[in-house]
Formats: C-alpha cells, sequence, structure tokens
C-alpha cells in the first residue's frame, strides 16, 4: 500500500536530475548565445557609446525576426522528445530533415526581409539621422547571419530532444572564441585594418553563426548512431507527424515574434528619448537577456520531459515535470535578483565609460531585477505548456501582455508622464508579472484534466 508513497520522492528525485543534467548544458549553450552579443556590445561600447546605439537598434529588428525564426524550428525539440517517449528513436531523424529544410528556407526569407526593409523602417521610426544610418549599415551585415543561424539552431534542438545537449554547448563556446577574435580585429581595427565599429561587431556575429551552424551540421553527420536515429534515411510521408511539428513552431514563432517585437520596441521608444538612453537601455536590456537564458535553458528541460511524460500520456508526469521546473525557476529567479541588485553600477561600468550612460543605467538595472522572477516563469511555464499540446494560449498570452500592455505603457510612462528609462522598465515589469499569472493559471487547468 506505501509503494506508490514511497515512489513518488524518487520519482520527483529522477527527474529534478534529468532536468539539472539536461538544463545545465542547455544554460551554457544558451548563455553562449548571449555571450556573442555581450562581447560585441562591451568591445563595441568601449570603442564608443555612439556605436553602442548603432548596435542596440540594429540588434533590435535583427532580433524580432531571428527570435520568431528560432520559434519556428520549436517542434524539432518536442516532437524528437515525443518520439523518444513513444520509444520510437529511429523515426528522430524525419523530425531533424524536416526541420532542416524548413530552417534553411525560413533563414534565407528573413535575410531577405532584413535586407529589403530594414534600412527603411530605420529611416521611417523618428530616430535621429545619424542614429539610423548608423543602425541601418550595421543592420545589413547582422542579416546575413540569420542562415547559419537557424540552421544551427535546429540541429541544436534536435540534439536536445535526444537529451544530448553537450556538443551544443560545446559548439557554441567555440563560436563565442570565434566571434571575440573578430571582434577584436574588426571593431577597432587592427593589424592595419580600418575600424568598423558597430559594423565590425555585426561582421564578427555573422562570422561565428556560420562558424557554428558547420560545426554542428558536421557533428551530427559524424555521430555513430547517426544512421540508426534515422538521419540518412528519407522519411515516409506522415502529414499529421509533419503538420504538428509545424504547428508548435508556429505558436512558438508567433508567440516569440510578439514577445521580442515588443522589447525591441523598447529601443525606439528608448531612441524617442536620446542617444544615450538607447546605449543605457542597450545595457539593461543585454543584463536581462543574459539572466533569461537560464529560465530558456530551464525551459528546454522542462520542453523534453514534458514531452517525453506526454508521448508516453503519463499525465502524473507531466504535472510533475511542469512543478520540478517552477520550483527551481522561482529559486533562480530570487538568486539572480538578488546578486544583481546591489551590483548594478559594476556591472554597467563594464559595459561602458560614459558617466551619463551608466547614471541613466544603474537605476534601470537594479528596477530590472523586480521581473526576473515572473519573466524566467512564465517562459518555463509556456514551453511545458506547448510541450503538453497547449500551443496557442501562450502565443495569446504574450500578445495580451507585451503587445497590448507593454507597448503603450512603456510609451506612455516614459514619454508623455517624463519617466524616461524608469517608466520602460515599469512597463517590463507590469507585463511579465501579467504573462506569468496568466500561464501559471492555464497549466494549473489543465494539470486536472486528463491528457
Amino acid at each position: 500500500m506505501d509503494r506508490p508513497a514511497a515512489q513518488e520522492p524518487s520519482l520527483v528525485r529522477k527527474d529534478l536530475t534529468q532536468l539539472l543534467t539536461l538544463s545545465g548544458p542547455v544554460v551554457l549553450s544558451r548563455l553562449g548565445i548571449m555571450a556573442m552579443g555581450l562581447v560585441d556590445a562591451i568591445v563595441v561600447g568601449n570603442y564608443s557609446a555612439k556605436h553602442l546605439g548603432y548596435h542596440a537598434l540594429a540588434w533590435a529588428p535583427t532580433s524580432v525576426i531571428l527570435t520568431m525564426a528560432v520559434g519556428l524550428m520549436t517542434g524539432v525539440q518536442v516532437m524528437t522528445a515525443r518520439r523518444i517517449g513513444e520509444g520510437r528513436r529511429d523515426l528522430t531523424g524525419a523530425v531533424l530533415r524536416r526541420g532542416l529544410v524548413y530552417s534553411f528556407w525560413i533563414g534565407i526569407v528573413s535575410t531577405v526581409v532584413l535586407l529589403a526593409g530594414g534600412p527603411a523602417f530605420m529611416q521611417a521610426i523618428g530616430l535621429e539621422q545619424d542614429l539610423a544610418d548608423g543602425a541601418a549599415r550595421a543592420l545589413l551585415v547582422f542579416a546575413l547571419s540569420l542562415p547559419g543561424y537557424t540552421l544551427s539552431v535546429t540541429a541544436s534542438f534536435w540534439l536536445e530532444g535526444l537529451s544530448r545537449p553537450g556538443p551544443a554547448a560545446w559548439a557554441m563556446w567555440i563560436a563565442n572564441i570565434v566571434n571575440l577574435l573578430l571582434n577584436l580585429l574588426l571593431v577597432p581595427g587592427t593589424f592595419g585594418l580600418p575600424a568598423l565599429g558597430a559594423v565590425g561587431g555585426a561582421w564578427a556575429t555573422c562570422g561565428a553563426r556560420t562558424f557554428l551552424a558547420l560545426a554542428m551540421l558536421i557533428y551530427i553527420v559524424r555521430m555513430p548512431e547517426a544512421r540508426a536515429l534515422g538521419v540518412f534515411s528519407k522519411p515516409e510521408i506522415d502529414r499529421p507527424s509533419a503538420v504538428q511539428q509545424r504547428r508548435i513552431g508556429y505558436g512558438a514563432g508567433i508567440s516569440n515574434f510578439f514577445e521580442v517585437a515588443a522589447f525591441a520596441s523598447m529601443n525606439v521608444i528608448a531612441g524617442w528619448i536620446g542617444g544615450l538612453a538607447v546605449a543605457a537601455w542597450a545595457i539593461v536590456l543585454n543584463v536581462a537577456a543574459i539572466v533569461f537564458m537560464v529560465p530558456l535553458g530551464l525551459a528546454t528541460g522542462a520542453a523534453v520531459l514534458v514531452g517525453k511524460a506526454y508521448g508516453a500520456r503519463d499525465l502524473a508526469g507531466v504535472n510533475r515535470a511542469g512543478v520540478i521546473v517552477f520550483v527551481v525557476t522561482f529559486v533562480f529567479g530570487v538568486a539572480i535578483s538578488l546578486a544583481i541588485l546591489p551590483t548594478a553600477e559594476l556591472i554597467s561600468h563594464g559595459y561602458t565609460r560614459d558617466a551619463a550612460t551608466i547614471a541613466m543605467a544603474v537605476p534601470a538595472l537594479m528596477l530590472s531585477c523586480l521581473f526576473f522572477i515572473p519573466d524566467a516563469l512564465q517562459v518555463v511555464t509556456a514551453q511545458s505548456l506547448r510541450a503538453r499540446g497547449d500551443v496557442w494560449l501562450p502565443t495569446i498570452t504574450h500578445l495580451a501582455s507585451y503587445i497590448g500592455v507593454m507597448m503603450p505603457l512603456a510609451w506612455w510612462l516614459a514619454i508623455p508622464m517624463g519617466m524616461g528609462l524608469i517608466g520602460i522598465t515599469w512597463a517590463v515589469v507590469a507585463a511579465s508579472f501579467l504573462a506569468c499569472g496568466f500561464l501559471v493559471t492555464r497549466f494549473w487547468i489543465l494539470s486536472r484534466r486528463p491528457l
């Protein structure tokens, strides 16, 4: 009679161990993604605060397209985990092959869209002419990096769905070394090369992302079990699985688009305040984005654990995995907030030597500690919901919270109310709590329904 109760702590420990084992390398990989942006920001910011503003504005529309494209690939991760849960490892290669085709065309289309419309967008959003021109030059180079990046994301998601995130993490950090070397070479201009500033930072990112794609694909092709997983086998036509893979990607992609577009619009609002505000917000947003990589890695762990349990039609396993991830994420949010709050000024000094920019960034960075916990919880909950088949509620939630609330509230607080960067930060706090509340409530409701 006591056996199920005795088994429950064992199952919790097992799931927690799997979560940390999987999420650890994924977190390192996601931190590696942000390390590229961090290195760009630090090298460019120390070269020139003005060029840091160019870099931040160029990154904003690029990040919207890029993050939407990454979301479209989420189906690779979820469907791979489900196939493992179903005991059908030989079909995971079909998931990868579909994903690579999707990611190639998504990357090409994304590049064309940014090359064609990016400079005009910069001119149309009311920025100072110098800001618009400088950002447009860097944006064109960032656009060229997207095909390589989308291919690398698909390869990484597939390995993570197989619970093998380590190679992706190693490849990402080697790519970071490539990025650092190119930054030091191109941004300030060394060995007789001209100083390229923000454009040099963009070329460094482009080179590193291309290297990453090649490294990941070569690794997969050389995997000993690649043939057994179906990597080299032309998959049979399976329209339901293909539709489901795309459906998960559509939901995540649109959701990411809403969220990142709203955050990118904060750069535009900061640009309306002035060039220094753009540079200061770039510091706050970069720190927040680095913090966000940890819950994003935990979200991958959640997707794999919940996806496997969902594939096995194990409701108790789905709910247990969700709760474990929520608790770990909450603890992380509290810890990182307490770490950043007293060190905001020291962190800001790491980005730039400009005193006016630091004075503007420090209070906003301290205030941002209020949204680290809800922002972390909303992303792991959204991914847990997608893994258990609830694709569109996270999308609707992000539309309402970030587009419907955060964007207009940020403009109203920052411009008409005269709160500047602090007003933008308060808007992010409000939207994060709103999204977190919606999504956690939804997961609780579904936890009481049969699969």
